[in-house]
């Protein structure tokens, strides 16, 4: 009994207390080597479950995806089952006999027979003949309807400085500009509005003394710019403009003032 108690107080001694022998226990490195076995222990379990989680959640994982994969084959041959093809339509049922042919029956008469035949003669009468020729005279001559060829009018070209001047009215265009003036009617909206300025207006006088291509070029208001052509439009014959000794196209550019009382 003696000698198993040994034994056994022998296998209770550990490394740890061979090693701390005769030194200082109370110092923190002696319960730091006591609980190492302890600590080793629980890191090898934390470690172990680890593992084996990490090893059996993607076995899992497999698993299931391989039951829906095979769920989704079962459905997919299910559906592929049920779809009707081609053989499974029933054919087209025959077409209809063609009707059977109708001889056509004739009926026969039989002919008579005579021993005379007595033929029906129309006369004529001449006046009934005369009646139907027509009695309107044939016309004589024929009338020609001529097309007329459109006139086709050459876009003159518009001078600046001409060696004579056009005219209005036998002055030049200082009379035509006080001519416009005299002539101009204040459109009611500008007044109501104390609308007023100077819009500057560019036309010309063709050959044949006709005011043309009247343009704004800096306007005051659309009532104001809109009387201004008015009026340039209104004016009378020119007497055209001369170049080389022919008549020609002037272009002018003329203020056109709109002042308020």
């Amino acid at each position: 009994m003696a000698k198993n108690k040994k034994e056994k107080e022998f296998i209770a001694v550990t490394i740890t207390d061979m090693v701390f022998e005769n030194r200082n226990r109370e110092y923190g490195a002696f319960d730091l080597r006591k609980r190492f076995h302890k600590y080793l222990l629980i890191g090898f379990l934390i470690s172990l479950i680890g593992i084996s989680s990490g090893i059996a959640v993607p076995v899992i994982r497999a698993y299931m995806t391989k039951e829906q994969t095979v769920v989704l084959v079962k459905e997919t041959v299910a559906e592929l089952q049920n779809v009707q093809t081609d053989d499974d339509i029933a054919p087209p049922p025959p077409p209809p006999p063609p009707p059977a042919a109708v001889e056509q029956q004739v009926k026969y008469t039989a002919p008579v027979v005579v021993d005379t035949v007595t033929e029906e003669v129309t006369l004529a009468i001449v006046d009934d003949v005369r009646e139907t020729v027509s009695n309107e005279p044939v016309p004589e001559t024929i009338e020609v309807v001529e097309e007329e060829e459109p006139v086709i009018v050459e876009e003159e070209p518009a001078f600046v400085f001409v060696e004579e001047q056009a005219t209005f009215q036998g002055g030049d265009i200082n009379s035509f500009r006080d001519w416009v003036q005299k002539n101009l009617v204040y459109p009611p909206v500008a007044v109501e509005n104390g609308i007023f300025g100077r819009v500057t207006v560019q036309f010309a006088v063709n050959s044949r003394g006709d005011v043309t291509d009247v343009k704004i070029l800096r306007g005051v208001d659309p009532s104001l710019d809109k009387e201004t052509i008015r009026v340039i439009m209104s004016s009378p014959k020119w007497g055209a403009a001369k170049q080389g000794g022919r008549a020609v196209k002037q272009q002018f550019v003329i203020p056109v003032i709109f002042m308020l009382q």
